[in-house]
């Protein structure tokens, strides 16, 4: 499978934002927006004005580095949602959410979304007491996560369990820190995504 590999904190620091791609390196004084808050490259003299078509593609950049998704796999999110009924950048924010490496990294399980994608592709979680390994897998209501037998024997998930707490759990989420697992109360909604980039714009975008 085709993914990004490299250096991330370039994304950040060409969309001149924190996206959290590094979990709590972000929050340090080790961020590289914190140290370098120029864009990556060689820089000119003075500022280029940035046009419609400009702002309307570093809207939809943003929302793909923030959840580690290529163009056409984001494109493939974006026709799913145009399909369905209501507001097409809504129902995309609800489908990002949805992904399972997304509600791995949200109950607090890793401490960015490529890491969860990780524990996702390695086979740690089970979708309703079923491994799976599908990071791009659709959650519904009533789903339950959790950890496979033999993951929760190891290192990552000893140090997991004194720590998962600590993380704000969004509300249409359940979290059991006892036995370190999640369950879907309710499909999320655009406002409880909280999201860094202008669905709108996106939609804009790919409607040219």
């Amino acid at each position: 499978m085709a993914r990004y590999t490299a250096a991330v904190c370039r994304l950040c620091r060409r969309s001149g934002e924190k996206l959290m791609l590094k979990g709590s390196r972000c929050l340090s004084p080790k961020c590289a927006l914190e140290r370098r808050s120029k864009p990556p490259g060689q820089q000119l003299g003075r500022r280029r004005r940035v046009s419609d078509r400009g702002l309307q593609l570093r809207e939809k950049q943003k929302a793909r580095y923030t959840y580690g998704m290529l163009e056409r796999q984001f494109k493939l999110a974006f026709r799913q949602a145009e399909r369905q009924q209501g507001i097409t950048g809504d129902n995309m924010l609800v489908l990002l959410e949805r992904r399972l490496d997304n509600v791995v990294y949200r109950l607090g399980f890793a401490d960015s979304r490529s890491q969860a994608r990780q524990l996702v592709n390695h086979g740690h979680i089970m979708l309703n007491g079923r491994k799976t390994d599908i990071p791009s897998c659709l959650v519904k209501e009533g789903d339950t996560i959790s950890w496979k037998d033999r993951s929760a024997k190891t290192e990552y998930y000893k140090q997991l369990a004194g720590t998962v707490g600590s993380k704000i759990v969004p509300g249409w989420l359940s979290l059991d820190t006892e036995n370190l697992a999640g369950r879907i109360l309710s499909l999320p909604t655009p406002d409880a995504v909280g999201a860094k980039f202008d669905a709108k714009t996106i939609v804009e975008y790919y409607s040219r």
